[in-house]
């Protein structure tokens, strides 16, 4: 009898493990320095400085003002305490926020992974920086159309022939962050009218605008895309769960990595977690891991995200607000804020605004490919191929990888090529997903995990907060385009 009682301790018995095994205690690694966990935060600021921050926000901008840009600052800020709460779960078990949603209700693994697949599947971000770069080299669309369909191919070898996929995406994305930053130094210091600069107040003085009547003839499905991405948005955000535990943060480091099929070291086990002890040597690890990764979140995330908003909304003020930009549904207002700058700046600074952009959304295709990937490998893996040898996740990444490139290439092919459309679909369906799962991260963090490290105060205040929000603009959506099927 005694020892069956302290077997029952050894388990978590917050954890459910009615659809996935019983979590274990464990001992979590000493945090590492600030330095060496950089990485995970800047792929997710790579993803956010794309749609949102490169084509919604300077669109909307170009049409009403500065005047929403508060929902932006808003919206990433939410997502700044949601990614957390993602990371929480992550941190004190090893598994991915979705893995925990199973352990909660056994489908949502199979809603999430379809969500995650029907919101990113569009291929918006590859036919825009198509698009874009074409400005630069006086493409076609037709021409474009296919650049883009030469780049899915490109991303799907680069994502599935990396010996450690992760490390893969981190450097490419690395370098974009980087770049991007040199630009908007350079965008602050040259680009920015005073007029832009006055009109900042407004992004102040008009909180509040767009939760009765939208200003102008903006779409609630712009608007909501917009939210949602101002920051990762979709699905991005659950998959911090993924990019973390390949960097070896928490309890993730005692979890296989993603490795390509071909050139790596493939394993076949799957990644349920590992509870991190409640002792004080555990907690006192589990701190520290938890304080250094809310600084990497804070820097790399939200004060980059909330930079680029700013200054690509001022300078969408400073080249296109007022001004008649014929077909701006077409990306048109991107090339006329380039053309704008040529003038303003120098044709050099036009040109390197098409190509940061461009070369960004590529990018950025590359990083959804991969992190879309990720999430339905590792809920197949973890939920239903638990016992297979043959199907490791890797190799499933691998499958989807392939099948995402395949799908998105032929949409394109198919004539479904309007980049702003594309990503409009894309964003205002990721709102709606992100409204959902924030209601999960409640439930999880509260219920499932043990009393000393769960979700509670300021941060249940924000989750409870951002619920309302998401919850608010989704219905909004609904309903409006509700009505019009019905009508």
């Amino acid at each position: 009898m005694a020892d069956d009682v302290v077997a029952r301790k050894q388990f978590a018995s917050e954890v459910p493990s009615k659809n996935l095994p019983p979590m274990a205690y464990g001992d979590i690694p000493e945090p590492k320095s600030l330095r060496r966990v950089l990485g995970p935060s800047v792929i997710l600021a790579a993803l956010a400085v794309s749609s949102g921050e490169y084509v919604l926000w300077p669109y909307i901008t170009a049409e009403v003002g500065l005047v929403m840009l508060w929902a932006a600052v808003v919206g990433v800020t939410i997502q700044f305490f949601l990614n957390m709460e993602i990371e929480r779960w992550t941190l004190a078990t090893g598994e991915t926020a979705i893995a925990g949603f199973v352990r909660l209700w056994k489908p949502w693994g199979v809603v999430m992974a379809l969500s995650a697949f029907i919101t990113i599947v569009w291929p918006g971000w590859a036919t825009s920086g198509a698009t874009t770069l074409g400005f630069v080299f006086g493409l076609s669309p037709s021409a474009a159309t296919w650049v883009a369909v030469i780049a899915l191919v490109a991303i799907a070898v680069t994502l599935t022939v990396s010996p450690v996929v992760y490390n893969t995406v981190e450097k490419i994305e690395m370098v974009k962050v980087v770049a991007v930053l040199v630009f908007l130094v350079v965008a602050l210091t040259t680009a920015i009218s005073a007029q832009a600069w006055a009109g900042l107040g407004t992004a102040v003085t008009g909180i509040g605008t767009g939760l009765g009547p939208m200003p102008g003839d903006l779409d609630p499905a712009v608007v909501l895309g917009a939210i949602a991405f101002a920051g990762a948005g979709a699905l991005a955000n659950l998959a911090q769960s993924n990019w973390i535990r390949d960097k070896g943060f928490g309890m993730g480091a005692l979890i296989p990595r993603i490795v390509s099929p071909v050139t790596g070291e493939d394993v076949a086990k799957a990644a349920t977690g590992t509870m991190v002890g409640q002792d004080d040597g555990n907690l006192r690890r589990f701190r520290g891991w938890w304080r250094v990764a809310n600084i990497e979140q804070l820097v790399s995330f939200w004060a980059l995200t909330v930079l680029s908003i700013v200054v690509l909304s001022l300078l969408a003020y400073s080249t296109v607000f007022g001004r008649d930009v014929p077909g701006a549904g077409d990306l048109n207002f991107i090339r006329g804020m380039g053309e704008a700058l040529k003038g303003t700046v120098g044709p050099w600074f036009g040109t390197l605004f098409w190509v940061i952009g461009g070369a960004g959304l590529l990018l950025t295709a590359l990083a959804n490919v991969d992190y879309v990937s990720r999430i339905i490998a590792d809920v197949l893996k973890t939920v239903y191929l638990t016992d297979s040898i043959r199907w490791t996740e890797s190799r499933l990444y691998f499958v989807f990888v392939w099948s995402m490139v395949g799908i998105g290439s032929l949409i394109l092919m198919a004539g479904f090529s309007q980049p702003l459309a594309l990503l409009v679909v894309s964003s205002a369906l990721s709102g709606v997903v992100m409204f959902v799962y924030s209601v999960l991260l409640i439930r999880l963090n509260r219920r499932a995990l043990p009393q000393a490290i769960r979700l509670r105060g300021l941060r249940l205040g924000v989750m409870i907060f951002a619920v309302l929000f998401y919850g608010y603009f989704s219905a909004r959506l609904l309903i409006e385009y509700g009505g019009k099927l019905f009508s």
